[in-house]
């Protein structure tokens, strides 16, 4: 097969996709190549999109699930059969472009958060991508000591790609290299459900407040002082997630001034 990322390209700003994987009826992620000049720290978003009926580009914020060494682009997305944009993003192939404007920007980075012992990462659905980039990012545990991924959705198939990222992780090169036998003891994942049954169920909220969470991983309570934490998922989730840390003694914080949590405020959510 020809390598699609060295393909002539038409668009303005396009990049070449390399690879797709549809992993539910709703839920899908693919790959594209990366322009030589592209400099972003994990956790950032770009806008990518496709030309619109009128000529018009539709873009949309998509964070970038790759972490920052990554040759290549990779993004997770939900599908909107109605949605300007992903009713005709899912139907991508390989060889296939796709318009990206190379600026990252975003919140859930590293530097915008204070020194601490302990990083939660929670999220719900797609919500997960920057942190499937943060947690191959070897520089999130150089500064943690652990992380805790808290992964919300309504089924367990949903979970799918989230849960995958992590049980490879455990036999990545790079992180095996750096941190062996001990690596499972420096990421905890922490996947639950809210409509199907199965062995962790409960919002994300629910399981903070209530301990749940600590009590199963054997955690002490959230502390200001030690813990640090990242929201991305919608509106309503991000407002909720981030009173319950408020409730805990923590503030947040931005690029200009790092404190204990940041929110994204540009997750893609429905209707796109």
């Amino acid at each position: 097969m020809p390598d699609a990322s060295a393909a002539k390209k038409t668009l303005p700003d396009a990049q070449t996709v390399t690879t797709v994987r549809h992993w539910t009826d709703s839920l899908f992620s693919f790959r594209v190549s990366r322009p030589a000049s592209l400099r972003f720290r994990s956790g950032e978003f770009v806008m990518i999109g496709l030309p619109g009926d009128n000529g018009k580009p539709i873009l949309r914020a998509y964070s970038i699930a790759s972490p920052n060494w990554d040759d290549e682009l990779e993004f997770y997305s939900i599908k909107v059969p109605d949605g300007p944009l992903t009713s005709r993003l899912q139907h991508i192939r390989p060889g296939d472009e796709i318009i990206m404007r190379p600026k990252p920007v975003g919140t859930l980075v590293l530097d915008a958060l204070l020194p601490g012992r302990r990083l939660w990462f929670l999220a719900t659905g797609t919500g997960i991508a920057p942190f499937a980039s943060l947690m191959r990012d070897p520089e999130t545990f150089e500064r943690y000591d652990q992380v805790v991924m808290m992964h919300t959705c309504r089924t367990a198939e949903e979970l799918t790609y989230g849960r995958e990222l992590v049980e490879n992780l455990a036999h990545d090169p790079l992180l095996g290299e750096l941190y062996g036998a001990d690596f499972a003891k420096r990421l905890l994942y922490y996947p639950t459900t809210t409509r199907e049954e199965s062995p962790l169920m409960g919002r994300i909220t629910d399981n903070l407040v209530s301990g749940k969470v600590n009590a199963d991983l054997n955690l002490p309570p959230i502390s200001a002082e030690t813990d640090r934490a990242m929201i991305c998922g919608s509106l309503a989730f991000n407002q909720d997630v981030k009173k319950v840390l408020e409730d805990f003694g923590l503030r947040e914080g931005a690029n200009s001034e790092p404190r204990e949590f940041v929110v994204e405020k540009a997750f893609v959510g429905d209707g796109i």
